[in-house]
């Protein structure tokens, strides 16, 4: 379970001693540290949010798939993509692999940009 603490005036934030842990494993503890201290606090709100109309069904889309990530384990990861009919790649890293490996997440981003490309060029 990701170590998310009690509402605190309707927002959301990590436990700071849990963090590096369950969020940025695969990064230095001093860089850790620092993304714990810099949290942003999320709306308790967000989590009752709807989408009238996802991207997804209309919209090519990619997912990178984080195989150690501690916040939303990966077999989620997989059907939520497989759900939106998703390119899938799969890399090794924490919930914050756009930190720790961010030329998987540059890789990703250019090979959907190429497609795209591809398809306006057809179209």
């Amino acid at each position: 379970m990701p170590p998310i603490l009690p509402p605190l005036d309707g927002f959301l934030f990590l436990d700071r001693e849990k963090f590096a842990d369950s969020f940025a494993a695969d990064l230095p503890a001093r860089e850790a540290a620092f993304m714990a201290d810099s949290q942003v606090p999320w709306g308790v709100e967000a989590l009752g949010g709807a989408v009238s109309e996802p991207a997804w069904r209309s919209k090519p889309s990619w997912y990178l798939v984080a195989t150690e990530d501690r916040m939303i384990p990966p077999p989620a990861q997989r059907a939520m993509a497989e759900r939106a009919g998703a390119t899938v790649i799969e890399e090794a890293g924490s919930h914050a692999i756009y930190v720790s490996k961010p030329h998987a997440v540059a890789a990703l981003i250019a090979q959907a940009a190429a497609r795209l490309a591809r398809i306006e060029q057809t179209a």
